[in-house]
């Protein structure tokens, strides 16, 4: 073989090795990409576990409430406590400044609202799912000697077939009035019963014996 034959031989062994070389280090920097893509799919397509399912643990009751100054929320985390039944808070998607739970003042919030039937202040908290239930209790303050506002918003916008609701308020003199049968009037379904009115601080003791007559 002549020289010149072995160094073009020798050239053509090279270049193949070379080639060979770089074609497995591509092969392999390529899968880890992929993989991590893989997983990441996967990871966004799981379900969320913690939507809400309606009734938690077996309980068969709910309590909701609205609350601006707190009153309301303390009897609702108490007869949650005694029933052992879930909670839900209508929150407000704006929420209410002192100024506009002022009832002296002719041109605040609360006023405009409470003075207009068919006011409907928007909820901001999440969807309730009322699946599972079978008896509600439904709070909120005495506002110019009726319910909020807020509270038609929420009643109009579920179903209550089926369910028993039971109204109660808090207030610092007004009774609950005509607020219950307002509510069932503009919900439009549910079996609703007489409200109780529980003044600022009410005992567990206090909140027992109505529950207990309502059986």
């Amino acid at each position: 073989m002549s020289k010149r034959i072995k160094v073009i031989a020798a050239l053509l062994i090279l270049s193949l090795l070379v080639f060979a070389g770089c074609s497995k280090t591509n092969d392999t920097a390529e899968e880890p990409a992929e993989t991590e893509t893989a997983q990441t799919e996967e990871q966004e397509a799981a379900p969320d576990e913690t939507a809400s399912t309606g009734a938690q643990d077996g309980s068969d009751v709910l309590v909701v409430y609205f609350s601006a100054t707190g009153n309301t929320k303390g009897v609702a985390e108490k007869i949650a406590s005694i029933t052992g039944a879930d909670i839900y808070e209508i929150k407000p998607a704006q929420e209410y400044t002192s100024a506009d739970l002022d009832w002296n003042d002719s041109d605040s919030r609360t006023t405009h609202e409470q003075n207009d039937k068919s006011a409907r202040p928007e909820i901001g908290s999440d969807p309730a799912s009322l699946e599972g239930y079978s008896t509600i209790y439904i709070g909120f303050p005495i506002w110019w000697g009726e319910e909020p506002r807020i509270m038609d918003t929420f009643v109009e916008s579920y179903d209550f077939d089926g369910i028993t609701m039971i109204p109660f308020c808090t207030s610092s003199s007004s009774g609950i009035g005509m607020s219950g049968k307002n509510l069932e009037s503009n919900a439009g379904s549910g079996n609703w019963l007489d409200g109780e009115r529980f003044g600022e601080g009410a005992s567990e003791e206090e909140i027992q014996a109505w529950i207990d007559g309502l059986k």
